[in-house]
């Protein structure tokens, strides 16, 4: 067992709504997770996946948000896995948590299909790993971008939506990977502040799809244009997402 499984604190989400378990040393999800679970337009009855699910914080923000889901998540280390499980029970959400690498073929997705797969792919491609290995292997690519995609669409069923949050230098491997096979696709710019470049983007596609690209307005999440003082400086839109569970509408 690592040494993190025994240093575990409680993380709020969603203005307190959920109250999860992490890693107090090692890799932590926080407001990307949470924008992932508004982005996904799910309603309720419909089957989501999640691939690497980590703790389980996306899925869980979007089973707080949209009630009845059959939620599923993937994840290929078992300590993760095993917090998503307790996370999910101790939050009364439902969640079927399964354990293998998303490049493998899991016999419990064989001939699944969903309407919606939800993902939050690794977004460094090197560099110095992180000490912990739950943190480097949650934040070092080593399954490639295109291998996530391929899983995902494979997954999906006839017209499903995938939601992807990535990094905005890698959009170019996103839109490339989803060509000819999802279309419909959005593209939401997350900016940390008013006239910042984007860090971040949101990309929805629906599979099968013949419609044209849209790239959205930026979504900002500071209101101030630098950060001057400590505490929380949040846009409306962006209070709205992470603290009362509300849908980005792409």
């Amino acid at each position: 067992m690592p040494a993190w499984m025994s240093d575990l604190r409680r993380d709020g989400f969603l203005g307190g709504r959920l109250q999860l378990w992490q890693p107090a040393r090692g890799y932590r999800s926080g407001a990307d997770a949470v924008m992932l679970a508004a982005a996904c337009a799910a309603e309720p009855g419909d089957r989501v996946l999640e691939l690497g699910c980590g703790a389980g914080v996306a899925s869980l923000c979007l089973g707080a948000r949209v009630r009845d889901l059959r939620l599923t998540g993937l994840e290929r280390q078992p300590d993760y896995a095993a917090l998503a499980r307790r996370n999910a029970a101790e939050s009364g959400i439902e969640m079927q948590v399964l354990e293998g690498d998303l490049a493998l073929p899991h016999a419990d997705l064989r001939g699944a299909g969903f309407d919606h797969v939800i993902m939050n792919p690794p977004y460094f491609l090197g560099g110095t790993p992180a000490p912990d290995q739950g943190r480097a292997t949650a934040r070092t690519e080593e399954t490639p971008l295109d291998l996530w995609l391929d899983a995902a669409l494979r997954r999906l069923r006839p017209k499903g939506w995938l939601t992807v949050i990535q990094r905005a230098d890698r959009l170019d491997r996103l839109i490339a990977g989803l060509q000819g096979r999802a279309g419909a696709i959005a593209v939401l710019p997350v900016a940390a502040r008013e006239g910042r470049e984007a860090g971040r983007v949101i990309v929805a596609a629906r599979k099968g799809a013949r419609a044209p690209l849209r790239l959205l307005a930026p979504f900002v999440m500071h209101a101030a244009l630098r950060h001057e003082a400590d505490g929380e400086d949040m846009t409306p839109a962006a209070q709205a997402v992470l603290r009362e569970a509300a849908p980005i509408r792409l």
